[in-house]
């Protein structure tokens, strides 16, 4: 015998349907979305299919570019390793956590630099809360796999694992090929190729993690020197027809070891079901290595304040969010990953913590949104060892700062006051100096540099090296 009438019975299952699928619907919404980061050493600009590369072959993230943002105008905050990485853990200028550069400031012949430099740090500081310490305290489970170079261990740093991570800026120690030893990866049998090995180890991560939510830090020793790819690969290349700009068959083999991780890992978020909850971005610390690969058409290389020093490709993949295959020239920078992340998690910032970057997400959104910022700046006052420097100097470069404001760059050599304004969007390869036809506008910039280094105690190099001799050839 029914209690109820069929019509109530109807009723009462209608509105049971209503509050399961609405229960439903907030369990799903309430998922935090995974994080994977691929953080690429030394990758140039055009080092890429989908940036124009015609030898480099990345089927893989030419993909990804397709269902991802991608950012034009993204820079690295330092043109070298260390405070790139600094940068982006912390959320915060090089002055602020003082690693301005690798290892020594004063790279280079003594007799050669006219300043003594500012003394360096190489380690990140405990007291800044990176980024990874902000997720983990939002119950996100966090991994670094790969290089570290801020100092001995990433888990003090908010890493629940470290694979291989160290205080070394480079795999030169034992290469790229085993037999080698890093942390929590070790391999004595000759053969096997770390980029596939860190590769390896991420998929299990992801398999192993699947419940979520997660921050996977992919970040590859690759393609940073010594440049050594798999044999069967190099041969590849050696076969193929080179281009003048990229011809090198061994860089080559690494880019394509890279491209393959990436499609690896990728292809591991597909299998467990994550895909649609599974936030990708992909990124470089620094310029293309002038030894191994050209960032034509931008001017210079690694170790430079030139475009080719910093301009780095950026691809961000929102499920949900970006529209695929959207490219956006709004100048971004690395400090800005840290409060993009944030806000994507709905991850709050941590009590006490000031980030210097800006969220991209309203870009995101909308990539012909502005993030209305004044400028971007640099600022590295030390030396660096190599060719490269447009005066005709022994170094990559000397001390210096930079500001970005719109498509106005000035570049600012601290041993002889020099000024260099670039319009970035007429002269890309910054070939013009247009500080003498511009004065209002290099004013402009410069007043807005000094306050910025006011703002963040940006030191300036101005002691003499009592070693230095002008006659130095």
């Amino acid at each position: 015998m029914n209690l109820f009438p069929r019509s109530i019975m109807h009723s009462l299952i209608h509105c049971l349907g209503i509050i399961l699928v609405s229960t439903s619907f907030q369990l799903h919404a309430a998922e935090k979305p995974n994080i994977v980061f691929f953080f690429i050493d030394d990758l140039g600009w055009t080092d890429l299919g989908y940036m124009g590369s015609e030898y480099y072959e990345t089927p893989h993230i030419d993909a990804l570019a397709e269902q991802s943002m991608i950012f034009t105008d993204a820079y690295a905050n330092a043109p070298n390793c260390a405070p790139s990485r600094a940068c982006l853990m912390s959320g915060k200028y090089t002055p602020r956590h003082g690693i301005y550069t690798v290892g020594d400031p004063a790279r280079g012949n003594n007799k050669q630099r006219k300043l003594e430099p500012i003394e360096n740090e190489t380690v990140l500081a405990d007291e800044f809360v990176t980024i990874a310490e902000a997720l983990q305290g939002n119950g996100y489970t966090t991994a670094s796999m790969g290089k570290w170079h801020l100092g001995d261990d990433p888990k003090t740093q908010g890493f629940d694992i470290n694979i291989a991570g160290r205080e070394w800026g480079s795999p030169s120690g034992g290469g790229y090929h085993s037999p080698y030893k890093y942390p929590e990866l070790v391999n004595e049998e000759p053969g096997e190729y770390l980029t596939d090995r860190l590769t390896t180890e991420a998929c299990n991560f992801i398999k192993d993690n699947q419940e979520g939510p997660f921050f996977l830090y992919l970040t590859h020793y690759a393609v940073h020197t010594p440049i050594q790819g798999k044999e069967e690969l190099v041969a590849k290349y050696q076969q193929k027809q080179a281009t003048e700009n990229h011809n090198n068959a061994k860089y080559a083999a690494m880019v394509e070891s890279v491209d393959d991780s990436v499609g690896r890992v990728l292809d591991v978020v597909k299998e467990c079901g994550l895909d649609d909850n599974t936030i990708v971005l992909f990124f470089s610390d620094n310029g293309g290595y002038g030894g191994a690969t050209s960032n034509a058409p931008l001017r210079g290389a690694k170790g430079m304040l030139y475009e080719g020093g910093i301009r780095e490709p950026l691809l961000i993949k929102w499920p949900g969010v970006t529209a695929a295959n959207q490219r956006c020239s709004e100048p971004v920078i690395g400090i800005d990953l840290y409060p993009t992340l944030l806000e994507m998690t709905d991850t709050p910032t941590p009590s006490g913590v000031e980030l210097d970057g800006l969220s991209l997400c309203s870009l995101l959104r909308d990539h012909e949104s502005s993030l209305d910022r004044p400028a971007l700046f640099w600022h590295f006052p030390c030396y660096l060892q190599g060719k490269g420097d447009p005066h005709g100097g022994p170094f990559r470069t000397t001390p210096a700062g930079a500001i970005r404001m719109g498509n106005w760059k000035l570049i600012e050599w601290f041993e002889t006051g020099r000024r260099e304004l670039y319009n970035l969007e007429s002269d890309l390869g910054e070939e013009t100096d247009l500080s003498k036809s511009h004065p209002e506008d290099l004013k402009r910039l410069h007043d807005a540099m000094v306050e910025w280094r006011n703002a963040v105690n940006a030191p300036i190099p101005t002691t003499p090296n009592p070693q230095y001799r002008a006659d130095r050839k």
